[in-house]
C-alpha cells in the first residue's frame, strides 16, 4: 500500500536511503558516522541511491 501523506514518505526516505556502508563488513552506520559500529572500520561509504529498473 503506498504512502500517500508527504510527511511520513519524507520520513520513510530518509530512513531507507540515508545512511552508510562499511567497506569491510557491510554494516549500516548513521550518516555522521566515521567508524564502523561493528567492525571499528574506517573505511565508509554512502548507501547508492540512485532510483531505475534493476538489470
Amino acid at each position: 500500500m503506498p504512502i500517500t501523506d508527504s510527511t511520513k514518505k519524507q520520513i520513510a526516505q530518509q530512513r531507507r536511503l540515508f545512511f552508510k556502508i562499511c567497506f569491510n563488513c557491510g554494516a549500516k552506520n548513521p550518516i555522521g558516522g566515521t567508524r564502523c559500529r561493528k567492525c571499528r572500520g574506517s573505511q565508509m561509504r554512502l548507501k547508492n541511491r540512485t532510483l531505475g529498473a534493476k538489470k
